[in-house]
């Protein structure tokens, strides 16, 4: 499609980058091969000396992805930032040069989070099919666990996914001032408004789908009453991230007010504030967590009092830094107030590390009031799992067009514009629409494929089991009774 629709510009990344094509190309077979041979290896390397050697060719799979995620991305940052080239785009043969653009590291780190996430959100909306649409217990039960563990993967992927985000802004504002205004401050602001809101319901939403998982948890109960104060915190930190620094305005509105700022509403929503929402949203998340961790069981350290005012006071006094850093980020230039991230990102980093190490190192010797009750979460927890993984690739079409779009009227920017006659800007509303519709479609695809793979695969029960077992003992015993 893109030959046909595209040839000059497919054309000119095809020369630009014909050493990297062919290694392309055998990483892309190496990788289908591999992979292949992971899953068809799966039950003939079952025995116990040979899962080290299939856990080996699974690594060496996922490596071979890395690596095609690497090369895709250098063809992405060369179009938003192109390096390698001269100022009429002529390659001047050092391909290195060519793959490490400004934005390729960037990348790299933010689309790599962005794919465990993906991967992780199928695997939560498969768990929750599964659930939902199982008959016994036992199926159940393994299916919650399931979308708990890769819940956990997936968070650890969401956590530190608002820092490399800041860290992609940061490096487009350095490559082009022009490109970052227009994607934080110009015509995809408000898109911006719509993704924080999207990211504020995954936060609100994985610490819906804690505290609903508290049901399955013996002594949850003592822990439930607090979650209410973690989502006011976090609906307050929601808000503050929500909240844009210039309005939506006509050019009449514009003009009676003698520009884009309104003299009140312009002295909010800037990105220092912003970003200290999310790092205290970051922070709440993993106090929800340390209560999880800790609802079944009884603490019986002999420093229990001075352990929970050393967790207590990290926490305090990390969220008190990242908001100080937030308000005194009001009176600094834009400049010199995108560098607020670093410390706000390293403050969270350090409230997580030290919060988690230390309740890890009170639970040692607890009383455990039972073992989990896999599968007694409710069904309210497994609906919010399979809206998380919906969620996950909402935010994914919407920040994938917004980093698409930076670029305006460019295929490769300010060297290869894009004369194409149907070419145009979309308006917001079209956008969020087109985005919703991949959306829809995507998961529409996706739960075909489970209605699929699960219409052979229906479970029997155990009473069917057992009741099967004993008409057949019946049967042989009967059949030994009989005279030869």
């Amino acid at each position: 499609m893109f030959i046909t629709l595209y040839p000059s510009f497919m054309r000119y990344m095809g020369g630009t980058f014909k050493t990297m094509m062919p290694v392309y190309a055998l990483v892309f077979v190496a990788e289908s091969f591999v992979l292949a041979a992971y899953y068809y290896s799966w039950e003939r390397m079952a025995a116990p000396a040979l899962k080290w050697i299939h856990a080996s060719i699974g690594i060496v799979a996922n490596g071979l992805g890395a690596v095609l995620l690497l090369l895709a991305n250098g063809w992405v940052a060369f179009m938003m930032s192109p390096a390698g080239v001269d100022e009429q785009g002529r390659y001047l043969g050092n391909v290195w040069h060519l793959m490490h653009s400004a934005l390729w590291n960037p990348l790299n780190v933010h689309r790599f989070l962005a794919d465990l996430m993906s991967g992780g959100a199928v695997v939560l909306a498969y768990a929750s099919y599964r659930f939902l649409t199982s008959k016994s217990d036992e199926e159940r039960a393994y299916y919650d666990w399931v979308g708990y563990v890769f819940l956990f993967v997936t968070v650890c992927a969401l956590l530190p996914m608002p820092i490399a985000g800041y860290w992609l802004m940061r490096s487009v504002y350095a490559f082009r001032q022009t490109m970052g205004v227009t994607m934080m401050g110009g015509l995809l602001t408000w898109l911006f408004v719509v993704q924080a809101l999207l990211i504020g319901v995954l936060f609100l939403g994985v610490n819906y789908y804690l505290w609903q998982s508290m049901g399955r948890i013996h002594g949850g109960e003592r822990y439930q009453r607090y979650f209410k104060y973690l989502v006011w915190a976090m609906m307050a930190c929601v808000v503050i991230w929500l909240t844009p620094h210039t309005l939506m305005m006509s050019s009449g509105e514009v003009k009676a007010m003698g520009g884009a700022q309104h003299p009140v509403i312009g002295n909010y929503g800037v990105m220092s504030a912003k970003n200290g929402a999310i790092n205290v949203m970051i922070c709440l998340t993993g106090l929800s967590y340390i209560l999880y961790r800790r609802a079944n069981r009884t603490l019986t350290v002999s420093w229990l009092t001075a352990g929970n005012s050393a967790l207590a006071a990290v926490f305090v006094a990390g969220i008190l830094n990242i908001v100080w850093l937030a308000v005194y980020g009001f009176y600094l230039p834009a400049s010199i107030r995108v560098g607020l991230s670093s410390p706000q990102a390293l403050t969270t980093f350090t409230v997580l590390f030290l919060g988690l190490l230390i309740n890890r190192a009170m639970m040692r010797g607890a009383t455990v009031h039972g073992p989990v009750a896999w599968g007694k979460i409710s069904v309210r927890g497994m609906v919010a799992l399979f809206g998380l993984a919906a969620a996950f690739t909402w935010v994914m079409g919407l920040m994938g067009y917004i980093r698409s779009s930076g670029r305006l009227s460019w295929h490769i920017s300010e060297i290869m514009p894009d004369l194409s006659p149907w070419a145009f800007t979309p308006s917001l509303g079209f956008a969020a629409k087109m985005v919703t519709l991949n959306m829809v479609v995507f998961w529409a695809t996706v739960l075909l494929l489970f209605w699929i793979s699960n219409r052979d695969t229906k479970p029997v029960a155990i009473n069917e089991l057992e009741s099967a077992d004993d008409s057949v003992s019946m049967r042989a015993g009967s059949r030994q009774a009989q005279p030869s």
